[in-house]
């Protein structure tokens, strides 16, 4: 029994592997392809490749042979996403952002040391060709991960990022960890983190942090957009503003009633 057990773990662990390879950036693959980023025999993934197909989770092209993650693979996101409260609380509020300014509107949580897209908006000054939902990017070089960031203490942020983790994507980006709590102080203070050219060089943001009812920061909302459109020298204030009133709506609809005080007795 226990035999039986490990093999079927394995074999759901394989077709897991095989299904995560689509996500790496490629839409088609070859089954060469997948069985050399799985590490698995040309058999094997033949083989879950064609059980995959059989369950609607990949598609093969019948011309060119190569293999695509299927449409079932949409149902079991939406599912996802409808079950989870912050994307059910915050998808047409960011929605309401993109349309009202123009410009991207993003919600996103933390998944270990990286951000994960919940859900995404695009203004019509701030197009885009492809979803961001279920794509990660950095926590440090993302203003979206700085609010997330807030919320964890300095000595938690070194723990969870260790120093050659602050990777460098731009020359604006922060690598260090003292930089990095001296930027989430003053985001702290003020409400709102920003990111200019820190990910991308062009682009630029303005985020947020989203609280639950036990006042910790779950998620967190940004605009976003091209620095020519974003204007953050004359645009920030405004921007800021309707980020903060955003998230805090937000925040309100997940059971959030403000800072609790200390009353002295």
């Amino acid at each position: 029994m226990a035999a039986e057990v490990a093999s079927s773990n394995q074999s759901v662990d394989r077709a897991l592997s095989v299904l995560k390879v689509f996500t790496g950036g490629r839409a088609e693959l070859r089954v060469s392809d997948v069985a050399k980023a799985t590490g698995l025999g040309l058999s094997t993934a033949s083989r879950l490749l064609a059980t995959l197909e059989a369950a609607g989770f990949v598609d093969r092209d019948p011309v060119s042979g190569l293999y695509r993650l299927g449409l079932d693979t949409v149902s079991l996101g939406g599912a996802v996403l409808n079950a989870h409260p912050v994307h059910r609380e915050a998808r047409q509020v960011a929605q309401n952002l993109a349309a009202e300014l123009g410009l991207g509107a993003n919600v996103a949580v933390r998944r270990g040391g990286r951000l994960f897209y919940l859900l995404n908006f695009e203004g019509r000054q701030s197009p885009r060709s492809f979803v961001l939902a279920g794509q990660h990017n950095p926590l440090h070089a993302t203003g979206l991960g700085k609010s997330l960031l807030s919320g964890l203490s300095a000595a938690e942020r070194r723990d969870l990022l260790p120093a050659d983790a602050l990777a460098a994507y731009t020359p604006h980006t922060i690598t260090t960890h003292e930089r990095l709590d001296t930027e989430i102080a003053a985001a702290t203070a003020r409400g709102y983190a920003a990111e200019i050219e820190e990910l991308a060089l062009g682009r630029a943001c303005v985020a947020a942090p989203i609280r639950d009812g036990s006042g910790a920061v779950v998620a967190a909302l940004s605009v976003s957009g091209p620095l020519s459109v974003i204007d953050l020298g004359t645009r920030e204030p405004a921007l800021a503003n309707a980020v903060i009133e955003a998230a805090d709506s937000i925040s309100v609809g997940l059971g959030y009633v403000g800072p609790v005080l200390e009353v002295a007795l």
